[in-house]
């Protein structure tokens, strides 16, 4: 893309990000439906003035890096830890149960071949942890008691995810499966989440002596950019989604990450939290925030090209009903299966079913592929776009008719 173009489509986006986002934040909606409306305005869906482009997804791949930096700071791992299994068993079940519906649905009753059926069943699977964690935000609910089990269910069902995307690739390129090699995946995938915070915060304390020590301004937002950015480079080495990089960084720098090294008696001074270096991170690093974060979420209204779909085949529709029943009951049912207030079932519920651009990676690679023919790739296009712009308005109201008093 030549450079000119390139800062006009930025400045696209960015406008109709914020107009669109500040319109209907007016009107009580969650300010990120604003950004994924816009995006299918200005993208193929609607007027065709920006395509899906490489440039413009990396900068919103810096986006939700960000955004899940910011999500790592705020994540309480105390707090998580309390909650003991209740994450893992609704990331387990909100993805088993959308992935054994949609597969079942699409063999006995569209009479699908069985890798086609595992791609849908893939696509339901996902849950787009940027969206459920800026809707939170919108409706001020990221500190509350069920928005840590999302939080840590949203990132367990992106590492299930991913695993299941290597595993129908692997399928659908080689027509075989190697379990040694998905095993080290794993294994790499859950070293590095378990590795990475603690390295990062030896890093934050060094960062810290130096800040306070600096002869210049900026170096705390330049060094913690860094090594964010660092951190999502290892993880994509180990096979794992960017924005684990980014979340696994924010927890390093968070106020409430700290842990103890065995035989050093100076350890408790040394690597305790430090709500005064989060703190002024915050503070830096939230105008780069707020301004690459809309990115991605023009970009996935964007990828969205509605005018792919043969709004005029009957096979769409009943396949895509179908499908969207399978996929709201698959993640709603999840919340059920933990011992929590039913208020509360029902919101991590509902947090968990948008789809967004994990979805969209898992249909847009069985159409490349030729797994998924033009109709189901439509059909899969309608129910990622509704699970993404429904949830919020529904979560707004519920939380306006049952949490007025939290």
């Amino acid at each position: 893309m030549p450079l000119h173009q390139f800062f006009l489509f930025l400045a696209i986006i960015l406008i109709a990000a914020r107009a669109l986002s500040e319109t209907v934040a007016r009107f009580g909606v969650p300010a990120v439906i604003g950004e994924l409306l816009a995006g299918l305005l200005i993208g193929p869906s609607v007027f065709g003035w920006i395509a899906p482009d490489a440039s413009m997804k990396l900068l919103a791949e810096i986006g939700i890096i960000l955004l899940l930096f910011e999500v790592g700071m705020d994540t309480n791992l105390h707090r998580l830890a309390r909650s003991g299994i209740k994450p893992y068993v609704v990331a387990f079940v909100g993805f088993v149960l959308p992935f054994v519906l949609g597969y079942a649905v699409s063999t006995m009753l569209f009479g699908l071949s069985s890798l086609t059926s595992m791609f849908i069943g893939g696509t339901l699977t996902a849950t787009s942890i940027g969206i459920t964690v800026r809707v939170l935000d919108d409706l001020g609910k990221r500190q509350s008691d069920e928005a840590q089990i999302i939080i840590g269910a949203a990132v367990l069902d992106d590492i299930l995810g991913v695993l299941a995307l290597a595993f129908l690739y692997q399928f659908a390129i080689e027509q075989e499966i190697s379990i040694q090699s998905l095993g080290e995946v794993s294994a790499y995938i859950i070293l590095f989440m378990i590795l990475a915070p603690v390295f990062g915060k030896l890093i934050a304390v060094l960062i810290d002596h130096l800040d306070q020590r600096a002869s210049t301004p900026g170096l705390l937002l330049t060094m913690a950019l860094s090594v964010t950015l660092l951190f999502s480079w290892l993880a994509h080495a180990v096979d794992a989604p960017e924005i684990m990089g980014g979340f696994a960084a924010g927890i390093a720098f968070s106020q409430h990450f700290g842990f103890k090294l065995p035989f050093f008696k100076t350890n408790s001074t040394l690597f305790k939290p430090s709500p005064k270096l989060a703190h002024r991170l915050e503070e830096q690093m939230r105008p780069l925030i707020h301004t690459f974060a809309p990115l991605f979420f023009v970009m996935v209204g964007i990828s969205l090209n509605f005018s792919e779909i043969n709004w005029s085949s009957s096979s769409v529709w009943a396949l895509a009903g179908t499908l969207l029943l399978c996929a709201i009951v698959g993640k709603l049912a999840a919340g059920f299966f933990i011992n929590e207030p039913r208020a509360n079932q029902i919101a991590i519920g509902l947090s968990m079913i948008p789809r967004g651009e994990v979805g969209l990676i898992f249909a847009q690679l069985g159409f490349t592929q030729g797994i998924l023919s033009g109709e189901l790739y439509a059909a899969l296009l309608i129910v990622i776009a509704l699970t993404t712009m429904a949830p919020p308005f529904v979560l707004k109201a519920f939380y306006n008719k049952y949490r007025q008093t939290q």
